[in-house]
Protein backbone atom coordinates (compact mmCIF):
# COMPACT_ATOMS: atom_id res chain seq x y z
CA UNK A 1 0.00 0.00 0.00
CA UNK A 2 1.18 3.50 -0.83
CA UNK A 3 -0.39 6.76 0.20
CA UNK A 4 -0.10 10.51 0.19
CA UNK A 5 -0.94 12.00 3.58
CA UNK A 6 -1.82 15.67 3.95
CA UNK A 7 -2.97 17.46 7.08
CA UNK A 8 -5.15 19.84 5.10
CA UNK A 9 -7.89 18.81 2.69
CA UNK A 10 -6.91 21.58 0.26
CA UNK A 11 -3.37 20.20 -0.08
CA UNK A 12 -4.70 16.66 -0.60
CA UNK A 13 -6.96 17.98 -3.36
CA UNK A 14 -4.01 19.65 -5.14
CA UNK A 15 -2.11 16.34 -5.02
CA UNK A 16 -5.21 14.51 -6.24
CA UNK A 17 -5.63 16.93 -9.13
CA UNK A 18 -2.04 16.26 -10.25
CA UNK A 19 -2.70 12.50 -10.11
CA UNK A 20 -5.92 12.89 -12.08
CA UNK A 21 -4.05 14.90 -14.72
CA UNK A 22 -1.41 12.16 -15.01
CA UNK A 23 -3.59 9.05 -14.84
CA UNK A 24 -7.05 10.24 -15.92
CA UNK A 25 -6.43 13.09 -18.34
CA UNK A 26 -9.59 14.83 -19.42
CA UNK A 27 -7.98 16.56 -22.38
CA UNK A 28 -7.79 13.49 -24.61
CA UNK A 29 -4.08 12.89 -23.99
CA UNK A 30 -2.84 9.41 -23.15
CA UNK A 31 -2.91 8.37 -19.48
CA UNK A 32 0.46 7.70 -17.90
CA UNK A 33 1.27 4.19 -16.74
CA UNK A 34 3.54 3.00 -13.95
CA UNK A 35 4.34 4.68 -10.68
CA UNK A 36 6.65 7.55 -11.68
CA UNK A 37 3.91 10.22 -11.51
CA UNK A 38 2.68 8.79 -8.21
CA UNK A 39 6.19 8.88 -6.69
CA UNK A 40 6.70 12.45 -7.87
CA UNK A 41 3.41 13.68 -6.38
CA UNK A 42 3.90 11.70 -3.13
CA UNK A 43 7.42 13.10 -2.71
CA UNK A 44 6.13 16.63 -3.16
CA UNK A 45 2.93 16.50 -1.09
CA UNK A 46 3.00 13.70 1.50
CA UNK A 47 3.69 14.82 5.06
CA UNK A 48 4.70 11.58 6.74
CA UNK A 49 7.54 9.06 6.96
CA UNK A 50 6.43 7.43 3.70
CA UNK A 51 7.20 10.65 1.82
CA UNK A 52 9.59 8.89 -0.58
CA UNK A 53 6.94 7.53 -2.92
CA UNK A 54 4.36 7.01 -0.20
CA UNK A 55 5.39 3.39 0.33
CA UNK A 56 4.04 1.95 3.57
CA UNK A 57 5.32 -1.54 2.86
CA UNK A 58 3.26 -4.69 3.32
CA UNK A 59 0.09 -4.00 5.29
CA UNK A 60 -2.47 -6.44 6.61
CA UNK A 61 -6.11 -6.02 7.49
CA UNK A 62 -6.32 -4.85 11.07
CA UNK A 63 -2.99 -3.01 10.96
CA UNK A 64 -4.38 0.24 9.53
CA UNK A 65 -6.89 2.87 10.61
CA UNK A 66 -10.45 1.79 9.64
CA UNK A 67 -11.35 4.26 6.86
CA UNK A 68 -7.85 4.04 5.35
CA UNK A 69 -7.90 0.24 5.45
CA UNK A 70 -11.38 0.05 3.92
CA UNK A 71 -10.40 2.38 1.09
CA UNK A 72 -7.03 0.74 0.38
CA UNK A 73 -8.41 -2.79 0.19
CA UNK A 74 -11.45 -1.74 -1.86
CA UNK A 75 -9.19 -0.45 -4.65
CA UNK A 76 -8.32 -2.49 -7.70
CA UNK A 77 -4.64 -3.47 -7.53
CA UNK A 78 -2.61 -1.17 -9.76
CA UNK A 79 -0.34 -2.81 -12.31
CA UNK A 80 3.01 -1.38 -13.49
CA UNK A 81 1.94 -1.09 -17.14
CA UNK A 82 -1.47 0.43 -16.45
CA UNK A 83 -2.70 3.75 -15.09
CA UNK A 84 -2.59 3.76 -11.28
CA UNK A 85 -5.97 3.40 -9.52
CA UNK A 86 -6.25 5.62 -6.42
CA UNK A 87 -8.84 6.83 -3.93
CA UNK A 88 -10.82 9.73 -5.26
CA UNK A 89 -11.90 11.61 -3.15
CA UNK A 90 -9.27 11.52 -0.39
CA UNK A 91 -10.01 9.49 2.74
CA UNK A 92 -10.17 11.24 6.14
CA UNK A 93 -8.62 9.64 9.24
CA UNK A 94 -7.38 10.98 12.56
CA UNK A 95 -3.98 11.50 10.86
CA UNK A 96 -5.27 13.69 8.03
CA UNK A 97 -6.34 13.21 4.42
CA UNK A 98 -5.06 10.21 2.44
CA UNK A 99 -4.91 9.41 -1.24
CA UNK A 100 -4.23 5.65 -1.38
CA UNK A 101 -3.08 3.19 -4.00
CA UNK A 102 -3.00 -0.60 -3.64
CA UNK A 103 -0.01 -1.85 -5.61
CA UNK A 104 0.31 -5.52 -4.77
CA UNK A 105 -1.20 -8.39 -2.86
CA UNK A 106 0.71 -11.06 -1.02
CA UNK A 107 -1.23 -14.12 0.05
CA UNK A 108 -0.15 -15.86 3.22
CA UNK A 109 -1.08 -19.48 3.75
CA UNK A 110 -2.67 -20.13 7.12
CA UNK A 111 -0.80 -22.38 9.52
CA UNK A 112 -4.16 -23.52 10.87
CA UNK A 113 -4.87 -26.99 9.35
CA UNK A 114 -8.62 -26.28 9.61
CA UNK A 115 -8.35 -23.43 7.05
Amino acid sequence: VRHILCEKYSKAMIALEQLRHAYKPGDGSKAQTGYSAWVKVASEFSEDKAKAGGNLGWMTRGSMVGPFQDAAFALEISKPNSPVTFTDPPVKTKFGWHVCVHINKFWMRSTDPEK
